[in-house]
This record gives C-alpha cells, sequence and structure tokens, in this order.
C-alpha cells in the first residue's frame, strides 16, 4: 500500500460527538473550508497526526477528559488536544501508522456518498472500515509501547502516567 500524505492537511475534529461512538469521525477537507465553531481546527496535520488521533488510545483520553453536551462528547483543543500526551515512535513505528491511517482514508474513499457521521454510527460501522481502526489501534498501541490485550482503563492510566511525567 502506497502511503501518501493528504493533499490538504487541514484535519477537522467535531467539536461534538456521539457518545455511542468508538472513534470519533474526524478527517481532512480541503484548505479553502473556513471552520466554525463547531469543530476543531488542526492545521498541517500528517498521516501520523491522523493516525493517532484517529486511535482508541486517543479516543480512550478523550472519553475521560473530555467535557460533555449531554451525554455527547465534546471535544476541546485545550483540554483533550493540547494535554494528550504523544507517543514518541521509531521510525518504522511511524511508518506503521502512516499505513494505517492511509488503510482508514482509502476505505472511506470506497463510500462517497456517505458522511463520516453516517460511516461512524455505531450501526453502519462496516467490519472492513472497523478492522482498518483496529489495525491502526496495535499500530499506535506499539509506538506507546503498551500491550496489545491492554484495557481501557489501563491505557487511560498510563496516558495520565505520561502526562503527569510531560508537567513536571
Amino acid at each position: 500500500m502506497e502511503v501518501k500524505e493528504p493533499q490538504s492537511n487541514y484535519l477537522l475534529i467535531p467539536a461534538t460527538s456521539s457518545e455511542k461512538r468508538r472513534y470519533i469521525p474526524i478527517g481532512y477537507v480541503d484548505k479553502i473550508v473556513i471552520p466554525n465553531n463547531a469543530v476543531q481546527f488542526v492545521p498541517d496535520a500528517t498521516l501520523f497526526h491522523f493516525g493517532v488521533l484517529t486511535s482508541n488510545v486517543h479516543n480512550a483520553w478523550m472519553r475521560v477528559v473530555c467535557g460533555r453536551l449531554e451525554m455527547r462528547y465534546r471535544y476541546s483543543a485545550n483540554i483533550v488536544y493540547n494535554n494528550f500526551p504523544w507517543p514518541t515512535p521509531t521510525d518504522e513505528q511511524r511508518a506503521r501508522i502512516e499505513q494505517t491511517a492511509q488503510a482508514i482514508l482509502d476505505i472511506r474513499a470506497k463510500y462517497p456518498n456517505c458522511s463520516l457521521a453516517d460511516l461512524y454510527d455505531d450501526v453502519t460501522l462496516t467490519p472492513e472500515l472497523n478492522k482498518a481502526h483496529q489495525d491502526n489501534d496495535r499500530a499506535v498501541m506499539a509506538a506507546y509501547g503498551f500491550p496489545i490485550s491492554m484495557s481501557e482503563p489501563a491505557c487511560v492510566a498510563e496516558l495520565f502516567k505520561l502526562y503527569q511525567q510531560l508537567t513536571k
């Protein structure tokens, strides 16, 4: 599989997302899009950034630290993104995350008539897209040195340890 940087490197993350989703539906947009207050905007986002942000590791962090609107997740740049402890992968691990991120984007491209909200509905998430996310999750966990069998609470506990080290 060829890994290619997105033509647009502006990544949008919805400010509000359903609590029923395992993965917040984030994606790249054209540079001509002007974001509003309903999204968070990540300029210069590479496939590595996309892969980590769309992983279950980041989503586990988000589920614990984010705000809520009723029960829906409220993603915040200041609380969720800026405080997230990023991995320090080897070149090989980074390349693997880029490959799995590209696979997610390639599968999404097979459904041009579906919105990200449709693709990430807890009922309609296709097995192919789910598998691509699981592959990405494994690649990101490896970059942190986490075992694949690690539970979500244990993952978050390790992320908080990393956060504490970063803030000392």
